[in-house]
């Protein structure tokens, strides 16, 4: 895990405009439901939703970057008013540089959450001037490149325990 002083995570966190979720394994508890119709379905929570309407009532926008094409995925954004959702996307690390031309944003404006190996490239680029975390059941493959583990598993309320450790170190 990554060590900042609090008065430097307190600093980062008052720059950051743009939370950057992982789907599954961080909104959803890795699970995938299949019927014999092939239907699929994920399960969320919703502490995390309302965590995604904290991060925007302090003036933080979320977007979802994930490997899937589901239409869950983009049901859920949808609901949550995630605007940004970036689907199919196998190297995270090579869209960082779209999403930052997109948004005007610089890397230390970005905050990232993810839990697995394809999530270590982009969480080491931002990990240098933003913020980054992981729910609480991560892979080990992540601990390097992050600054704070959830006290919540993925699906069950680590999202918003990243949200508002962020809310609450722009109140330190």
């Amino acid at each position: 895990m990554l060590s900042l002083t609090i008065g430097e995570l307190a600093k980062r966190a008052e720059r950051i405009k743009l939370v950057i979720s992982d789907n599954d394994g961080v909104f959803t508890d890795n699970g995938v439901y299949y019927s014999e119709r092939g239907e699929e379905m994920k399960r969320y929570s919703i502490r995390d939703g309302m965590g995604v309407e904290r991060l925007r009532n302090s003036g933080i926008e979320t977007a979802i970057m994930t490997g899937e094409v589901s239409p869950s995925i983009r049901m859920r954004a949808e609901k949550l008013g995630i605007k940004r959702l970036y689907l199919g996307v196998k190297e995270k690390l090579s869209l960082l540089e779209a999403v930052m031309a997109e948004t005007g944003l610089q890397k230390g404006e970005l905050a990232y959450i993810g839990d697995d190996v394809n999530d270590v490239g982009i969480m080491n680029e931002i990990a240098a001037e933003g913020l980054t975390g992981s729910p609480r059941d991560a892979t080990v493959f992540v601990e390097p490149y992050i600054h704070y583990r959830a006290s919540a598993d993925g699906g069950y309320g680590a999202f918003r325990d990243f949200a508002e450790w962020l809310i609450m170190l722009r109140h330190s």
